[in-house]
């Protein structure tokens, strides 16, 4: 049995960190883990203590129980009533604030997914930098089956992800997408069975936390700021990211390694 929401809702988010590893859990399996002002602020929280953790070198995203996360607390919304737009702004601010922290620090961000990803929970998968699915994933922006327009930079990522007219598809008729779909178009980096799931994870974060922190730092800002330059200022921005990397630690140790034939020991730095 689920536990009680007050019980629950006491730790709505759920951090742990470890060589290297940050992982954060939405934890409010009563509802699908959807988001409320006390989870939002948690998440806020978490991402903000990760950002500044230098020890920190990868990222896991993932949630309890049955679901990722099944977007923002509808019954919340509606027990809101004629104030429902103070909720909304209450929870979207802090989102969004969480989205961009995210999108900047330099360790990459896994979404692990299973169950439910409805919503608010997509685009926190699109925002992630990779993701693993587990084969009983199923993924639905939503937003237009309660009437509104999507948030947490789905509306970004989506159709830098499948195109413009798939993303129109996907965000006007809220269809479900199952593991195998969400793989095919790209939503999804790889599909494993929900028993493999937390270990292929696992196994994909301790590769990165291994990695030069540094570099895929830059290769996500090059990358995702690629789709508003021009060839001249990409070119520009490689080149001054590939300056800063070679005045690093670990570039040093890589360059190394590669000359001794060797495996690199890089330290994020």
């Amino acid at each position: 049995m689920n536990a009680p929401a007050s019980a629950a809702d006491e730790h709505p988010i759920r951090l742990d960190i470890a060589e290297g590893i940050a992982r954060i859990r939405f934890n409010r399996p009563h509802v699908l883990n959807a988001i409320n002002e006390a989870a939002v602020l948690a998440f806020k929280a978490a991402v903000d203590q990760v950002a500044k953790d230098e020890s920190v070198r990868v990222v896991v995203l993932s949630g309890e129980g049955r679901a990722f996360m099944a977007g923002g607390d509808v019954g919340r919304f509606h027990a809101a009533g004629r104030d429902a737009p103070k909720v909304v702004s209450a929870i979207i601010d802090p989102f969004h604030h969480a989205i961009v922290s995210l999108a900047a620090m330099p360790a990459p961000v896994i979404a692990c997914l299973h169950g439910a990803v409805a919503g608010a929970g997509v685009s926190v998968a699109l925002a992630a930098d990779l993701a693993i699915a587990a084969d009983d994933i199923k993924m639905t922006l939503a937003y237009t089956r309660i009437g509104t327009s999507p948030d947490g930079s789905s509306t970004f990522s989506l159709p830098r992800v499948v195109g413009l007219r798939k993303a129109m598809e996907i965000a006007l008729l809220s269809d479900t997408v199952d593991a195998a779909e969400a793989l095919r178009l790209g939503l999804v980096n790889k599909v494993v069975p929900v028993a493999d799931l937390e270990a292929e994870t696992q196994a994909l974060a301790k590769r990165l936390a291994a990695g030069p922190t540094l570099a895929y730092g830059r290769i996500k800002h090059l990358l995702r700021a690629s789709f508003n330059h021009s060839l001249s200022d990409q070119l520009n921005a490689e080149r001054d990211a590939f300056i800063a990397s070679s005045g690093t630690h670990d570039f040093a140790e890589g360059a190394a390694a590669f000359v001794e034939k060797r495996a690199p020991r890089f330290e994020g730095r």
